[in-house]
Order: structure tokens, then C-alpha cells, then sequence
């Protein structure tokens, strides 16, 4: 069921750009080749679901001081059995992750990512991430989860200076569609 609906996703969206064309396809071509390209023990690339969450006017975003990776990173992970789509696993990780509650997931990716994990057990394996614009109610107390040393708000222009350049990527992306809606 997830893996179908990660397809049809794919399949669906419309990339920005020729770079992220080229990750669809690659994404695409890895999961007709492996059933099992959702599952964190399918190596050595695996498909994952992040969130960017966003505050209700859209302004600032949530980002995690990653426990492993030791830099600022939007919320997200791996897809787990009882997941049944992408934007529900980044939900599910955007709520598990924050502690806020009434989180409202897009139906469309924003941007895809594929990066080399150094650290952790994945160490060694490629995520392919697709990455989702998450929105919080007007509650936005989060609650610092076992994952992270740290959640803060940021502004969507004014990240942390070690931000990594994915995430950079991905608050601009989420700047140019908030402007456009």
C-alpha cells in the first residue's frame, strides 16, 4: 500500500526543475526494482518522508538539533509498517518528533533529497527523501522528543548559519510556495 501509493506520488508530481526531475526518475526507477525500497533495511538506498513545518502564517519554520547528525534538520524518517502513504509517514514523524497536535500535511511533495547517511544505523545507505510542507495550528508549544538535543523556531529566511544546504533548499522552495498561495 505505501510503496503504491509513493509511486503514484512520484508519478504525480510535477518537478520544479531538471535536478529534481532527475531524482523523481531515479526515485521511480527504485522502487520498480525493489519491493522492498520503503523499508530503512533495503540498502543501499531506501525511500524516507520528512515534513517542513511551518507556523500558521507561514513565517517561521520547526527545525530538530538531530541527536546523530549534530546539525539543524527539518523533522521526518523512516516509513514504518503501519504507514499507508508518504505524506502521512511525514505527518506522523512532524507530530511524533514536535508534540504539536492538528498538523495539516500537503497533498504534494516540495522538494526531494537524496543524501548519504554518515552516522547511526543507516550509516552508509542513501535516503531518498521526499519532503512535504507541514503546517501548525495556532498551537505551536513543541515538546523536545528522544531524537533531538533541541527544537526551535526559526524564520524561513534566517536559518542557523550551519544549516545544511538541503534544508536551505527546501525553506526557500517552501518561501516561493507560500508566496504563490
Amino acid at each position: 500500500m505505501l510503496h503504491g501509493d509513493a509511486v503514484e506520488v512520484l508519478e504525480r508530481w510535477r518537478a520544479p526543475d531538471a535536478e529534481q526531475e532527475e531524482l523523481r526518475a531515479h526515485y521511480l526507477r527504485h522502487l520498480v526494482t525493489h519491493p522492498d525500497g520503503m523499508c530503512r533495511s533495503c540498502r543501499p538506498e531506501h525511500v524516507t518522508s520528512s515534513a517542513l513545518v511551518v507556523d500558521g502564517a507561514g513565517k517561521n519554520t520547526l527545525l530538530t538539533l538531530h541527536k546523530t547528525v549534530g546539525r539543524w534538520l527539518q523533522l521526518g524518517g523512516h516509513c514504518e509498517p503501519g504507514d499507508t502513504t508518504l505524506s502521512g509517514a511525514a505527518l506522523r514523524e512532524a507530530t511524533e518528533e514536535s508534540g504539536l497536535s492538528g498538523l495539516m500535511v500537503s497533498r504534494e511533495p516540495l522538494q526531494l533529497s537524496r543524501h548519504l547517511l554518515e552516522a547511526g544505523g543507516c550509516a552508509g545507505a542513501y535516503h531518498l527523501d521526499v519532503q512535504f510542507l507541514v503546517t501548525a495550528a495556532a498551537n505551536t508549544e513543541y515538546v523536545v522528543s528522544e531524537e533531538s538535543h533541541d527544537l526551535a523556531w526559526f524564520p524561513l529566511n534566517e536559518l542557523p548559519p550551519d544549516t545544511d544546504a538541503s534544508v536551505q533548499d527546501l525553506a526557500s522552495r517552501a518561501r516561493r510556495h507560500l508566496a504563490r498561495n
